[in-house]
This record gives C-alpha cells, structure tokens and sequence, in this order.
C-alpha cells in the first residue's frame, strides 16, 4: 500500500494503463522499495521472485562474460517491467538487472503477477506489449555495437538514459558507463571529452549534464529512434507522456 509521501503507483506506465479493476486488485499487493545505486537485482540465472514496476531510476540489463567484461543489453525505465522471465514461463534470463540510475519501483511477488498474467486482461496485454519493445530495443543495441562507431553508441546510450530519467543530467561515472557499452573506460573519456569541447555536455564529478539535447539526436545513429519509435508504437501512454 502507499501512503501520501510515497510516489504514484501510477508513474509507472504499465500500473496506469490498467483498468480500475485491476489496478485496484493490485494495489494492496505492491510493496515500494528503494532501487540504490548499484544494486543487482537478480544475477544471470535467478529464479526470479518478484516483478518490479520502477516509478523513477533505471535498471539495466547487463551480460557478463567469463572474463569479466560486461555490457548493458536493454535500459528499463518507467516505461516497463523488471522480471519479465515470471510471466514469459523461462523463470530466469541470462542476464543480471542491476540499478544504473537510483529511483523506486513497486514490487509484486511472482504468485500475484502470474495469477494476474494468467486472466488475460490488460495487465497480460501491456506486459507483452512492453515485452516486443524490450526485444526491439535488446536487438538494436547488438545491431548499434556492431556497426555505429563510439561517438554514436554513446550519444545513443545518453539519450536512452535522458528519456527514463526525464531529466537533462545523468549521475554515473567514465567507467560505469564503460562497463555497460562493453568499451574501455579511456575511450568513453575521450567520446565525452570530444563532446564537452563541443559544449553539448559538461562533466563535473561523477555527473553528466547535457546542454544541447537537439545536437546529440543529430549525430546519434538510427538505432536511438529505431527503438524509440517502437517503444512509442507499442505503449500508448509511453507516447502520451512526451
């Protein structure tokens, strides 16, 4: 349940697309809990437990390899879900869900979400529907890191992270951002260095600040509104929140 310093519930586009009915049979079930920074949610191959609907912050998804390098497949926002393996039947992914940017979410055990899943109204609708954008995304992040130099995969990387946080300013550090694009922590410096001379960002311990929004989407490769575009397709209150 939340109380009048808690945030809506419905912040989150997937608990606001529900019908009355379902949003009130599910209130009583949401737990709020705080997403810190850094924290991992669920490693690759959990047995997942809960869902969380996050109402500010980002989760990222990220694949770690057997020599420790690491890259982040798909952003999370409140545009979606964390814990998609309840619902789909795999019951775990290869992918740990670890917190890039602090927020909240409201948590919902697996029993109650698959209960829910399982009459077939909206919630199953939106979920599935988020699920497709989730895929999108996944796939043109793999596409964005084969083909689209640094300079590009890093404009997209900011931008993606500016529309979840609603926000011009990202707090991460040169080498937490290398770690999710799976690139050396130099190369990032010399990407962000190259874009504060052209004073589109400014840099100031730890935080990012982006000055010229407009300038980062024209040099940014297709793949920023390749997902966008499907995202917006997909989840109608997505779009009617820009």
């Amino acid at each position: 349940m939340t109380n009048d310093s808690s945030p809506d519930p419905k912040q989150n586009f997937i608990l606001a697309a529900l019908s009355a009915t379902e949003y009130n049979r599910l209130l009583p079930e949401l737990k709020l809990v705080q997403l810190p920074l850094g924290w991992t949610i669920s490693e690759s191959g959990d047995h997942v437990n809960f869902v969380h609907f996050p109402t500010s912050g980002i989760v990222s998804l990220v694949y770690s390899l057997e020599n420790g390098s690491t890259s982040s497949t798909a952003l999370v926002g409140n545009e979606g879900i964390v814990g998609i393996s309840i619902f789909m039947g795999g019951e775990s992914l290869p992918t740990s869900t670890e917190v890039q940017s602090v927020g909240y979410a409201y948590r919902l055990s697996r029993k109650v979400m698959k209960q829910e899943f399982s009459l077939g109204g909206k919630l199953q609708h939106v979920a599935l529907l988020f699920t497709q954008g989730l895929l999108a995304q996944t796939s043109q992040v793999a596409v964005c890191n084969q083909h689209h130099n640094l300079d590009q995969q890093i404009c997209r990387w900011l931008l993606m992270t500016l529309d979840r946080l609603h926000d011009n300013e990202v707090v991460i550090t040169q080498a937490r951002i290398g770690e999710f694009l799976g690139i050396r922590r130099e190369s990032v410096s010399l990407v962000l260095g190259q874009l504060e001379a052209e004073k589109l960002i400014i840099r100031v311990r730890g935080r990012i600040t982006v000055l010229k929004r407009r300038e980062l989407e024209k040099r940014v490769c297709e793949c920023y509104a390749a997902v966008k575009d499907e995202y917006e397709r997909l989840l109608p209150s997505h779009r009617k929140s820009k």
